[in-house]
């Protein structure tokens, strides 16, 4: 079977099960801060098993796409090297949200494999936790699987419930026993079933994992049952797909075979299964895949996660002897492979394109830099042996893999240390760990049972019933006067902060008390008033009066639409590519971040207004409709970034079809509610990421206001008026530079004068005239030319000026051209700045620099005789 027959075999057989098809959620998890990328097919239902979320469906089946390539989850140095470890991955799933159990996951999963996709029962192993008895009966009572292939594995990484068949989602929360299937490919296979000393080997392969959320761990270790217990069960498609088109290695099923030969093409070496050949081919996936979703490569966070991933691959690929770009020619190849059943990759093709070139291309000049960096470092290495922490600053700043720079050592006679190299990895893999550990104590999350309703979208005032108090994050029945708490009510105008709008505030007024809300936020299906109780006391139970700042409200609203329209207008005027990459919307303005490969020309600023500005001018109605996340993608809704969506969502439109976007917020009743939009500022926020900040409505008008002052003082202070200015402007401009001119030549003829004085006070070092002088009040280009013309009437000779200028010491030194291979300006000028508190450098017969402490001025050019002295 092809991997995508087994994909629809598995989708298949679960909704004829019950179950309801999911689609793979994007790889950025969805208001989750606690990932890196979404790296398990559970990661999207994570709030269905910790019970702050409800769906229409107790049974779900997905096939969920997924990354592990940083932080705890990553595989990224083992791939290209094993059979089955990859960045990018897919996973097959089924879920039971308190709904079946043990008996039903385990028939379902033993169905599957040996009625579905008829694998020999032989040929299946069993592993369970050592002690679930209840799981190891369901497998050898009721499905029949012999003893001597069932494995009871206990806690045999250390700890208790640390075992490969115990599951924890962190320190505390939902965990449970889990029990696996593997498949063994048979004794010609080196390797070991599950838990025997080689069990590392190929020949046992784990295919199918049942994990039972059967208890919840409190921070003291204790677990305690779960009222409803779930099931979160995978298998991956590699894998599965492995077993079915008999082979042992996951490079060569179908999904890989085309881009092996994509990536040997795009290379220009031969498809001879080498290792690097396997890494370009399983990095154009992941790294496809990330860009397709909206990561970019960066410095940090997941942007520098793929940059890692991209530079992996053109090390490989050098490796193999490609030369100039290749990389970005391979996705073709992938979107022909995998563009049926993640259609994202084919809208996004020529965008990845371009980001994975522009990266391969950076990346080159990186390893150049790097190449100079290392040059310098060998040229001042004491002994033969390059230091680890040498090696490490140039794999990890520059992207040098170790081997590089072993070879470049091995030509001069060197060897590097790589001990002193692992120890600097072991350090940042210490760091990564420890960065990607966030310590999320699941049990002190807000949990309300109730949901409140959202009447928010028509109202700014109602009335409501206290159902919760949380104070300091535990529950309370009373609040009394001057303490912070959280208030849930049954039902609210506040909108809880989402999609970049920030939550509204307001108050809760009672007849015993008065609360003032000063933000709101969302968990699960209850809103979360945060504030203070200004008078009185409230009480769970009691009746409140609830009032949303309107005024606050009804700006922020029309910030949020506009941010809808310039969205659209975005990809109208720089291409399809633009996605959000996050928003802000308050009453003052609205900031709208989004991928773009260079800075907006000012005529598309302008464009970007009037597109705006005339959907405003037609004051169309905004449009809602609540509907199936599927139905809404066909129409073409667009997706925010970072937002989760459930399986009903509200489609906003505006215009008609010209913004159609999924959105919860508050927006305007029509266009012509935001009356006017004027973009403020424009500038690159990350590699790849603009950043639009914009007002509306009044605050625009006033904006301009400001302009108009701003240009009346401007005409004032050159005697002009608002319709002459440009004239004035260039007038005062064009009489600045005659001046600046004028200046220029009174300097030289200074210059040419001192350099007369001074060339007469030079002295003579070893044969050769050495001059060092101060002169305060000149600048750098001043300084540059008198060096220049000193050099020419003094023949053979070193010179060092300096002067302090507008508060700076300014440092020139010169040396002439028969004397450079002895003696160099560059290192003259590294002692002298360095003296002065600054840094320096340049060519071997002119350098320049400059540094902070006037007071070392003097100093600093006495080194010249010295310097000289010592290097002839």
């Amino acid at each position: 079977m092809k991997s995508a027959e087994i994909r629809e075999a598995f989708l298949r057989f679960f909704e004829e099960q019950g179950h309801t098809r999911v689609a793979s959620s994007s790889l950025i998890p969805g208001n989750d801060p606690t990932l890196l990328f979404t790296n398990a097919g559970m990661n999207q239902f994570k709030d269905c098993f910790l019970g702050q979320e409800k769906r229409a469906y107790t049974r779900a089946t997905s096939s969920q796409k997924c990354v592990r390539a940083g932080g705890k989850n990553s595989d990224l140095e083992n791939v290209g090297y094993t059979a089955r470890h990859h960045t990018f991955f897919e996973m097959l799933g089924n879920f039971s949200f308190g709904d079946y159990f043990k008996k039903d996951a385990i028939t379902f999963a033993w169905t599957f494999l040996t009625g579905v996709l008829k694998l020999p029962e032989e040929k299946l192993w069993v592993t369970v936790y050592a002690t679930d008895d209840e799981a190891y009966d369901i497998w050898t009572k009721e499905i029949g699987v012999p003893a001597e292939r069932m494995i009871r594995i206990g806690d045999n990484k250390g700890a208790p419930y640390a075992s490969d068949n115990f599951w924890t989602m962190g320190d505390t929360g939902p965990c449970g026993p889990c029990t696996e299937i593997f498949y063994d490919h048979g004794a010609d296979i080196w390797g070991g079933p599950p838990g025997s000393p080689e069990e590392d080997g190929d020949r046992y392969i784990e295919i199918w994992n049942n994990v039972f959320m059967q208890f919840n761990r409190t921070a003291d270790g204790v677990l305690h049952p779960l009222p409803a217990p779930s099931v979160d069960t995978g298998m991956g498609l590699e894998r599965i797909s492995a077993v079915m088109q008999h082979v042992h290695s996951n490079y060569e099923i179908d999904l890989f075979t085309n881009l092996l030969s994509a990536s040997a093409a795009a290379i220009g070496c031969a498809n001879e299964s080498q290792s690097s050949l396997k890494v370009v081919s399983d990095h154009i996936r992941s790294c496809g895949f990330l860009i397709a979703d909206g990561v970019l490569p960066s410095n940090e966070g997941r942007g520098y996660v793929l940059r890692r991933i991209i530079r992996r691959a053109c090390r490989h690929g050098n490796k193999l002897g490609a030369t100039g770009s290749f990389f970005y020619k391979i996705v073709a190849a992938l979107v022909a492979e995998m563009g049926e059943a993640f259609p994202e990759l084919k809208q996004q093709q020529s965008n990845i394109e371009r980001v994975l070139k522009a990266e391969e291309e950076q990346f080159s000049k990186t390893l150049e830099h790097g190449l100079k960096i290392l040059e310098q470092d060998l040229a001042e290495l004491k002994g033969t042996v390059v230091p680890g922490d040498v090696v490490f600053k140039l794999y990890d700043t520059y992207g040098f893999p170790m081997d590089l720079t072993a070879d470049i050592a091995r030509e001069r006679e060197l060897t590097i240390d790589e001990a002193g190299f692992e120890r600097e990895m072991e350090a940042q893999r210490v760091r990564a760990r420890s960065a990607s550990s966030f310590g999320l104590d699941y049990n002190t999350l807000v949990k309300v049972d109730v949901p409140t309703e959202f009447i928010g979208y028509k109202a700014t005032v109602g009335a409501a019933k206290i159902v919760a108090i949380y104070k300091d994050g535990k529950s309370v029945d009373v609040l009394s006067e001057g303490e912070e708490a959280v208030v849930v009510l049954d039902q609210t105008p506040f909108y809880a902060e989402s999609g970049g709008q920030i939550g509204d505030c307001g108050f809760l007024s009672s007849t015993s008390g008065r609360f003032e809300v000063r933000d709101t936020t969302k968990t699960g299906g209850a809103f979360l008033h945060h504030g203070v109780l200004v008078l009185g006391n409230l009480t769970v139970g009691a009746p409140v009066d609830t009032q949303v700042d309107a005024d606050v409200r009804h700006a922020t609203a029309l910030n949020h639409s506009a941010t809808h329209l310039l969205h659209a207008a975005l990809r109208q005027v720089l291409g399809e590519h633009v996605q959000q990459k996050g928003s802000l919307v308050d009453s003052q303005r609205l900031r709208f971040d989004f991928s773009h490969f260079e800075a907006i020309k000012p005529e598309q600023i302008k464009a970007l207004e009037d597109i705006v500005n005339a959907e405003i001018r037609k004051n169309t109605a905004v449009e809602t409709e609540e509907t199936d996340i599927e139905t809404a993608k066909a129409k073409g809704a667009m997706a925010l970034f970072g937002e989760k969506y459930g399986d009903n969502v509200r489609v906003l439109s505006m215009g008609g079809s010209f913004s159609v976007e999924l959105c919860g917020g508050i927006h305007a009743n029509r266009t012509g509610d935001i009356a006017l939009l004027k973009i403020i500022s424009e500038g690159g926020v990350a590699s790849g990421v603009r950043r639009i900040e914009a007002v509306t409505g009044a605050a625009a008008l006033a904006y301009l206001n400001a302009a108009e002052e701003q240009l009346k003082e401007a005409a004032s202070l050159v005697k002009g008026s608002r319709d002459n200015l440009i004239d004035k402007l260039s007038a005062v401009l064009e009489r600045n530079r005659a001046l600046e001119k004028q200046l220029e030549q009174l300097q030289a003829k200074a210059a040419s004068a001192a350099g007369d004085d001074l060339s007469a006070s030079a002295v003579d070092v070893k044969d050769v005239k050495v001059l060092a002088a101060r002169l305060d009040g000149q600048d750098g280009k001043a300084l540059l030319a008198l060096v220049d013309q000193l050099k020419n009437k003094l023949g053979r000779a070193v010179i060092l000026l300096g002067g302090v200028h507008e508060d700076k010491v300014v440092l020139v030194a010169g040396v002439t051209k028969d004397l450079t291979g002895q003696l160099k300006a560059g290192d003259l000028m590294k002692q002298a700045a360095a003296a002065v508190g600054g840094k320096g450098g340049g060519r071997p017969d002119m350098a320049q620099g400059g540094g902070v402490d006037a007071g070392a001025l003097d100093a600093a050019l006495a080194l010249t005789a010295p310097f000289v002295e010592a290097g002839i």
